[in-house]
């Protein structure tokens, strides 16, 4: 499909399933295949459809013409009524991993009553030192870290890395806050969260269930990625709060 004059990358199972599908929104590093089959796994589980995307400048979507700004959490969320559209899909549900997560929420509330609920997993909700201090030590790292994500986003790898640490740790990003938008949230929202996430603390679930009326969940010993390092209780989680919401 083609938003915000980009080509964006999509990959769509089991649109005729009765239930409205699930959305998935990738972290700031990753792409449809960096999922890998979690997507396939959790939908089957659900008995849903599954949507994946990658955002413009990942994986096989188009490269962005210029680096992130403030407000990209926002502009990206925006991204997901258009795809609904664009597949004619009325309603669905999102499952989004670290900034997927915080988008997840900005596309909930641009959605209304299109979205069912959504789950945030290793989600940011606001600048903490912890945030900064991994993202810092990602870049003093590397290790062929740009050299691993071009097998994914090809000659989009760097642009991809920077775009992560050099948007996080700009100075107009340091007062940066998810309120504004969890206040218009509206659907119910299940809050993921490894107890040694590198990435934030606990306190960014506890902001988001706060904010909209949702739950925190934490995961004694996960770290940011629970959906790969536990996946069958991740599954089991979402299936559940998923199944308690309203058809």
């Amino acid at each position: 499909m083609r938003w915000d004059n980009r080509e964006v990358f999509v990959r769509a199972e089991r649109l005729d399933s009765p239930q409205a599908p699930i959305v998935f929104l990738h972290d700031s590093l990753g792409c449809v295949e960096l999922w890998r089959d979690f997507p396939a796994a959790l939908g089957a589980a659900c008995g849903r459809g599954v949507i994946c995307f990658d955002r413009p400048g990942h994986g096989r979507s188009e490269a962005r013409a210029e680096p992130p700004r403030r407000g990209f959490i926002e502009h990206d969320g925006g991204l997901v009524p258009a795809l609904l559209d664009a597949l004619g899909v009325p309603a669905c549900v999102l499952f989004g991993h670290s900034v997927g997560g915080s988008m997840a929420l900005a596309a909930a509330a641009a959605l209304g009553g299109r979205c069912l609920g959504t789950v945030t997993e290793g989600s940011q909700a606001f600048m903490e030192p912890r945030t900064l201090a991994g993202i810092r030590a990602a870049v003093a790292k590397q290790d062929g870290t740009v050299e691993r994500l071009a097998r994914y986003h090809g000659a989009k790898a760097r642009a991809v890395f920077d775009a992560w640490t050099r948007t996080w740790l700009a100075p107009d990003f340091a007062d940066w806050s998810l309120a504004p938008v969890l206040a218009r949230v509206r659907s119910p929202v299940l809050a993921l969260h490894g107890e040694h996430d590198e990435f934030g603390s606990l306190a960014h679930a506890r902001m988001i269930a706060d904010g909209c009326g949702g739950r925190a969940h934490f995961l004694p010993g996960a770290g940011h990625v629970p959906h790969r390092e536990r996946p069958d209780e991740v599954i089991a989680l979402v299936a559940a709060f998923f199944a308690g919401l309203a058809p």
